[in-house]
């Protein structure tokens, strides 16, 4: 049997986040309490979008499938990382690694979409007031959310068994501390410039076509703000594009350092920061960045802390 077949190896080795003994129970507790904080907060959007009357809105509805896929990439990684910190040899399985990896770029590129979805939301929202209800009907939203997620499934599993179809070179040590694309790559001895294309075409078409959607969106709305004569209909409009906006910017700009980047101006170290921003950082600013900024999810918080309270008075 051929050494170099990738269906010899049992497991691979991820070197992880640092290799410092005197770090890994301090990390190990940062991130389990990033961890937790991402899984508490998103299950309380998903959670509080689905049960609150009053969040029975088309804007709610996206922002339920954002907290969904913040939470899945999210676990997708997690988990994996954490245990990595308390065993003494970081291993994980061929099927398991391949299995994250397809999971993860599921969730990521979902994602993508979903912001320009809600970009668009909130576009007709401001831009079409009157037609609303009409455009953003329940059956357009769920398009808009099915579109995405059929075609992240796709592209996922394409890139996946293209990568696990490939040789290595007799190494297993990936160098990261899950299983993503870029780290499998430096471990093939085939030839790898179609995968490489394939993922930076697929990348950059996941990018700049759910940004353009963004920044035409916003380009509108911000065309009919400053058309507004009131200063109240200004502010209030703004203020209702300002969670999403922000996380855009987080987001995008993370994902744009990361992979847009030529690779020869990739090292291990910031390569590592920024995975471990958009993994696992990102899904916890996005449900506190809609709970501050946002009354809507505040009051629907106040509402259900005021139940519980009910119930065990």
């Amino acid at each position: 049997m051929d050494k170099h077949n990738l269906t010899v190896l049992n497991e691979f080795i991820l070197t992880g986040i640092t290799d410092r003994p005197e770090l890994q129970a301090p990390l190990f507790g940062l991130f389990l309490i990033i961890y937790m904080t991402s899984v508490v907060g998103n299950l309380g959007i998903i959670i509080l979008t689905k049960t609150d009357s009053k969040l029975q809105t088309p804007m709610y509805f996206f922002l339920r499938h954002l907290a969904i896929t913040d939470l899945g990439y999210s676990t997708t990684v997690g988990p994996k990382m954490l245990d990595n910190f308390v065993v003494d040899e970081n291993t994980i399985s061929y099927y398991f690694c391949a299995t994250q990896l397809a999971f993860f770029f599921l969730f990521i590129i979902s994602e993508f979409f979903i912001l320009s979805a809600m970009s668009y939301d909130r576009y007709v929202a401001i831009c079409h007031p009157l037609l609303y209800t009409v455009i953003m009907s329940q059956r357009v939203c769920w398009v808009l959310v099915a579109i995405p997620y059929l075609y992240s499934t796709i592209v996922s599993l394409l890139i996946t068994i293209k990568i696990f179809n490939l040789s290595l070179c007799g190494h297993n040590v990936i160098r990261h501390f899950y299983c993503d694309s870029l780290p499998l790559l430096s471990l093939l001895c085939s030839d790898t410039h179609e995968i490489e294309l394939i993922i930076f075409i697929l990348a950059a078409f996941d990018l700049i076509s759910s940004l353009l959607i963004v920044l035409v969106s916003y380009l509108l709305i911000f065309v009919a703000i400053f058309r507004m004569n009131s200063a109240e209909g200004r502010h209030k409009a703004f203020s209702t594009c300002g969670s999403h906006l922000t996380v855009v910017v987080v987001f995008y700009g993370t994902l744009i350092f990361m992979y847009m980047n030529p690779k020869s101006s990739h090292s291990f170290e910031t390569d590592t920061v920024a995975s471990i921003f958009y993994t696992l950082v990102i899904p916890v600013l996005n449900p506190l960045i809609y709970s501050f900024r946002n009354k809507d999810v505040k009051y629907a918080l106040h509402r259900s802390w005021k139940k519980v309270g009910n119930i065990f008075s």
